[in-house]
């Protein structure tokens, strides 16, 4: 390893790239993990708006309909608080993009069969008046690009500011090979 006269180690190319990366993994994480935070924060205080949107879809049974109301804010806090601390990050990831899948094929579904309603993931939902638009594509561009957040954390490691690197949970996909930098793949400083 090269060195400064500073004494501290200068970045290879590909150690300069794990590091941007790490970074790039930890903007997806907030990214992600906050929206789903405050989609789940914005619809646990009205329950009964939350469970009138899963019905809007028209694609679950009532009973069902009305666990999954309930349900849904739950998890979206959780997750999103495990996205934004990093811990549990792969797992937590997983269930988001599971979540986005499931809303870009509720979305798609309703606007296939002609419904016009508010997704609902934001509080709201239900019906939505004839002069209005649903504004669907946007919404499954919001989703898409949520799901590909949900991959690219899955695909890496948890990057810089993740528990799961504190509690040595963190898997060993970063670029380069552990210990050869300053910076090691959980993005801690070894100074």
């Amino acid at each position: 390893m090269v060195q400064l006269a500073s004494g501290r180690p200068v970045l290879s190319p590909l150690q300069s790239v794990a590091t941007a990366l790490s970074w790039v993994t930890t903007l997806a994480r907030l990214v992600l993990g906050v929206s789903l935070f405050v989609a789940g924060a914005i619809k646990i205080g009205a329950p009964a708006v939350s469970v009138q949107a899963v019905k809007a879809y028209e694609l679950l049974p009532d009973t069902l309909a009305t666990v999954v109301g309930h349900g849904l804010p739950i998890v979206e806090i959780i997750v999103g608080i495990l996205l934004v601390l990093g811990l549990l990050t792969r797992p937590s990831a997983v269930v988001g993009g599971l979540l986005m899948v499931a809303f870009i094929v509720g979305i798609s579904s309703a606007w296939a069969r002609g419904l016009r309603i508010d997704c609902g993931c934001f509080g709201g939902g239900g019906t939505v008046g004839a002069d209005q638009d649903p504004g669907y594509i946007w919404e499954l561009l919001r989703d898409v690009g949520f799901l590909l957040c949900a991959a690219w954390i899955v695909y890496r490691p948890p990057g810089r500011l993740a528990m799961d690197s504190a509690l040595g949970l963190a898997g060993s996909r970063e670029l380069g090979t552990a210990g050869d930098d300053e910076d090691d793949e959980d993005g801690s400083d070894t100074d």
